[in-house]
């Protein structure tokens, strides 16, 4: 356990703080749980409020260029209104809900490159505090892990992820950005796009499926992006057959040159095959896709730069409250 030190509310001496998450990677739009440990300074004081803020580190891009910063996404209170004695030490427990739309930070275990972090906020004598910043791991939801699955069995790479700021028009997202995956492109469409970006925005009721394809131009006409969207429902993840079913969506994509708009605004695709009927089983499609994508993610330096990337949003993370 590592605890931090509350400097800012009452001055040295003060009480300090460590969050411990539970183990294991969470579920978006499921529960979050974990404990917030408090031990008590030189002096008893009473503790107003205790929250939970979730954070992401996010682009957004501008007339000057890209920049990267830090969106709070969700906050939440998980205790507060009671005396912290002399080197008292209390344990809260707490169990809050992910957003559905919390992007997805790993694969099979494998980061994605994408830091999200869990930060204290502790309210002592008027004044809020910062306390620890702890990494937030999510794994994919079953339909996304399939979707994923089904793009590395039909041969499609892992480039990169990254969150953007901004809202993709004609969505149900929620959240003030969305998460890019970006995937090299399986040979046999490798004459038809650059790239192939992907995004889920989940919800309750199932997951939108956001693609949008850096497609290549021809001898007589420039490249162009291709955007659409498909909307599956939770309980269809055991039920189809993912690669036929992802196949088809680029096989629609890369054949229909004029149906798709772009990020600005864009209707419902309102197209067959969008998770709504029943088909064969996973059987090999999942088998096979299951070493796709995430041996992607490992092999080469992806996944070194990942981990080199998030360690740095935590520092600077760290440092920022340190000199607040």
């Amino acid at each position: 356990m590592v605890f931090k030190r509350l400097l800012g509310a009452i001055g040295v001496g003060g009480p300090s703080v460590d969050t411990v998450l539970d183990g294991g990677a969470a579920l978006p739009g499921g529960a979050l749980t974990g404990r917030v440990l408090l031990r008590g300074g030189g002096s008893a004081v009473d503790i107003e409020h205790i929250g939970l803020e979730l954070i992401a580190r996010v682009e957004a891009e501008h007339a000057e260029g890209e920049s990267e910063g830090s969106v709070v996404f969700e906050r939440f209170t998980v205790g507060g209104g009671f005396r912290l004695g002399e080197g008292e030490e209390r344990e809260l427990p707490f169990s809050v809900p992910l957003p559905w739309e919390t992007p997805v930070t790993e694969l099979h275990g494998q980061p994605l490159g994408v830091a999200l972090g869990v930060r204290t906020e502790v309210a002592v004598a008027g004044a809020r505090d910062k306390g620890d910043l702890d990494p937030l791991a999510v794994r994919p939801l079953p339909v996304q892990e399939a979707v994923l699955e089904a793009f590395g069995g039909l041969g499609f790479g892992f480039r990169s992820a990254d969150l953007e700021y901004g809202h993709i028009g004609g969505t149900g997202q929620r959240l003030p950005f969305y998460q890019e995956i970006e995937l090299t492109p399986a040979p046999q469409y490798a004459h038809a796009m650059n790239e192939l970006e992907l995004t889920f925005l989940a919800s309750p009721a199932g997951v939108e499926i956001v693609l949008e394809a850096d497609k290549r131009g021809g001898p007589f006409s420039a490249g162009h992006d291709a955007l659409t969207r498909f909307t599956v429902r939770h309980e269809d993840a055991p039920a189809l057959d993912w690669q036929a079913e992802v196949d088809g969506w680029i096989r629609r994509m890369t054949e229909h040159h004029d149906a798709y708009g772009s990020h600005a605004a864009y209707g419902h695709a309102g197209m067959p095959g969008t998770g709504h009927h029943s088909g064969p089983g996973l059987g090999t499609a999942v088998a096979a896709g299951a070493a796709g994508l995430a041996v992607g993610v490992v092999g080469g330096m992806v996944a070194a730069e990942a981990v080199d990337e998030i360690g740095d949003f935590f520092e600077g993370e760290e440092d920022d409250a340190e000199e607040a």
